[in-house]
């Protein structure tokens, strides 16, 4: 199969070292006293123009970041990026990428119609100067994709008749691009190119995580339209989008770090209907077929998705791949309709990075940031001071003058707020850092509505919405199962004073063994016991309260978001014990799962706890890990599987991701890494290839719950 064989071919790293500062240089130094917006463009035009291309001899979709590893000398290219280097770029936290193009204007009007709206806008705003000067901007750096498109149908003119390549797939692909360079594809096979060479442009620009969005429904009009006049087959489909699908192995290939593409499925439209269709379950199928951690699939899952959809979801799943993550639809809308986005927008919606809603092609690009909630325990302990962390937070008094939990609370709160205003000072100050009329980003803006239409950049008044912020709220399973012990072992028991529990915290629990066990038999998050679990609806209406007076630098919101990837390990190793009984140094509990090991009372219990918050503030999305024998993935175990997700869904649970992979093979791979190159797994809002993560981040998976 050419999927497989275009995986093979990719295991030759191509010579040279990645340089696309250097193509951008090029394009700086034809006028290195050009005004930003044009310095830009000509980067942009020259990078897309000159780099060159790179067909497979299995491609059957055309498109790679190959071209952009460069022999120059060692000299040259330090001087090439001394000078790309001083215009700068802008980073994820000031907005450069994690972004859901606005595929479906793209797939329709082409790069030819994008240019005829540049144009029409041209004639509008003729009598503005900056604005007509970022149109043409924007114009040309569309001029250079053109190019890009053309250099692909040259290429693949030039290799016909070489060894190995298949005559009929170069002339298609030649004729694709060709063909795109000056029309809207009319194909399939043709939307899929001009998406696929989209992808390629942003990643030859140098951004990370951008979403391919909600494939099914874009491209399923083109689908659909083949399938009735015979041009294609579902098993065509699925071929072509595997293509695409393995390419995004390249960052791995090359680079050795995994491109998180998410790809987002299924959901509801904004009469409430169900939007699964036949290419949901392709991309589902070639996702499964290509076996690799890039193509990061959500699928939105609501009371209307069909049960052989669910069913598939969790076949592909059960493989091992950890994907798709399932997300609940009517929380996640419910959440987004909170910011008066319009109707349809918000029902429109697709993910970015991990698990970030994201209003499709209509804001600024995501940013987020690490929001260490247990930290601020030391801080009320401790009259203001920092244990582990050279930190301080504000001086709430000494605890021997807290009598009552509602007083613990209340100083834990002020805790947090000054933390949170400390965590806007430092976003803020960094994302107003760079202007955006120093670097604009007339390319990415094209893919946004209404930046053409506005003649503005995407960070300067041209985006629909504006750009909005999430903070990743660390360790909710670490607070509430403090937050327990505090009220049982202090103020419901009477086992010990805070004073007691200030010192023991202080000496990471050695010497008050006694007390570190009456804290860890306290009532544990993720077992349905109130007596915890309400910590965690406290948690999130606190947070939420708290975050949402801040706003973006341009009036966007601060979502909440409980999501971690594997900074809950890193979190822990700067924070010192804290009242559950966890010592110094240790992992935080893992985005809104409850701490491993201590949800001890099966599946069932877990998600009636994790479910109790209110999840429609909490517009960024929660990372719920869980993991599963492989048995509960065969007949009908899968269909309790299913059941038991669609409760938890009702009851108001956001998002749930799973690992399929046994314990014993976990462990096996740690011992013989050499035996499993190819296991994929689950990690937190991503999957990657087990025997590549850090040694600490496969003990954290390791110690999930397998539940039975």
């Amino acid at each position: 199969m050419s999927t497989q064989a275009l995986k093979e071919e990719m295991r030759q790293r191509p010579a040279g070292v990645f340089a696309n500062y250097y193509y951008k240089y090029l394009g700086y130094r034809e006028d290195l006293c050009a005004p930003a917006v044009k310095a830009r463009a000509n980067a942009v035009y020259t990078l897309f123009s000159r780099a060159g291309a790179y067909v497979y001899r299995n491609d059957l979709i055309a498109g790679s970041i190959r071209p952009l590893w460069c022999e120059k000398s060692e000299a040259e290219l330090r001087y090439a990026r001394s000078i790309a280097d001083s215009f700068g770029e802008r980073t994820f936290w000031h907005n450069a990428d994690h972004f859901s193009p606005d595929y479906g204007s793209v797939v329709c009007d082409g790069i030819a119609g994008m240019l005829r709206k540049i144009e029409i806008s041209k004639a509008v705003h003729a009598d503005d100067a900056a604005k007509s000067s970022y149109l043409a901007a924007m114009q040309k750096t569309l001029e250079g994709f053109k190019n890009l498109l053309l250099s692909y149908a040259v290429e693949a003119e030039t290799l016909q008749g070489c060894e190995g390549y298949f005559g009929d797939r170069l002339k298609r692909i030649a004729g694709n691009c060709r063909k795109l360079a000056y029309d809207a594809p009319e194909t399939f096979e043709e939307a899929l190119q001009l998406v696929w060479m989209c992808h390629v442009g942003f990643l030859m620009e140098g951004r990370a995580a951008m979403a391919l969005g909600r494939m099914d429904q874009y491209l399923f009009p083109f689908y659909e339209r083949d399938i009735k006049r015979g041009a294609l087959t579902r098993g065509q489909a699925v071929e072509l989008l595997e293509n695409v699908f393995m390419k995004i192995y390249e960052s791995r290939a090359y680079k050795d770090g995994d491109d998180v593409v998410n790809i987002c499925i299924g959901g509801t439209d904004l009469a409430g209907k169900c939007e699964v269709n036949d290419l949901s379950y392709c991309i589902l199928e070639a996702v499964k077929n290509c076996n690799v951690p890039g193509p990061n699939l959500s699928a939105r899952v609501s009371s209307q998705t069909p049960d052989d959809f669910l069913d598939a979801c969790l076949r592909v799943i059960g493989t091992g791949l950890g994907y798709p993550a399932l997300m609940n639809d009517e929380v996640n809308i419910a959440a987004l309709r909170r910011y008066g986005y319009e109707e349809a927008d918000a029902y429109d919606y697709s993910m970015v990075g991990c698990i970030e809603n994201f209003i499709t092609g209509r804001q600024p690009p995501w940013s987020d940031g690490r929001f260490d909630t247990p930290r601020f325990f030391e801080y009320l302990f401790n009259e203001g001071r920092g244990i582990v962390h050279p930190s301080m937070g504000v001086n709430t008094g000494p605890v021997r003058e807290i009598s009552c939990m509602e007083d613990f609370l209340r100083k834990f709160r002020e805790q947090l707020e000054y933390g949170a205003q400390e965590y806007y000072a430092f976003f803020n100050n960094e994302n107003c850092r760079y202007s955006p009329a120093r670097y604009p980003q007339p390319f990415l803006s094209c893919f946004c509505r209404d930046c053409i239409a506005r003649a503005q950049d995407i960070l300067e008044g041209g985006s629909k919405y504006p750009s909005v912020h999430g903070a990743a709220l660390m360790g909710v399973g670490t607070v509430c199962d403090s937050l327990a012990a505090v009220e049982k072992v202090v103020f419901t028991d009477g086992a010990a004073t805070l004073e007691e529990l200030r010192d023991a915290l202080a000496a990471n629990f050695e010497g008050y063994e006694d007390l570190r066990k009456k804290l860890l038999a306290a009532p544990k998050y993720g077992n349905n016991d109130d007596f915890a679990d309400k910590y965690a609806i406290w948690f999130v209406d606190t947070l939420f309260a708290i975050f949402s007076k801040f706003r973006t630098r341009d009036g966007g919101a601060f979502y909440i978001a409980m999501a971690a990837n594997v900074s809950n390990i890193a979190a822990g190793k700067i924070i010192a014990a804290t009242p559950d009984g966890r010592r110094a140094g240790e992992p935080l509990s893992d985005a809104a799962s409850p701490t491993y090991g201590r949800d001890v009372r099966g599946a069932t219990a877990t998600l009636n706890s994790v479910s109790k918050p209110d999840y429609t503030k909490v517009a960024c999305g929660t990372v719920l890990n869980q993991k599963f024998s492989p048995s509960m993935f065969e007949g009908e175990k899968r269909k309790k599987l299913s059941a038991l997700l669609r409760v938890y869904f009702q009851k108001g649970g956001q998002e749930m991701q799973v690992n399929a992979t046994s314990r014993e093979v976990l462990k096996d791979a740690m011992a013989h890494p050499e035996n499993y190159p190819q296991l994929v797994v689950r990690v937190s809002g991503f999957s990657a290839l087990f025997v590549t993560l850090d040694r600490d981040v496969q003990e954290d998976i390791l110690r999930r719950t397998q539940q039975g």
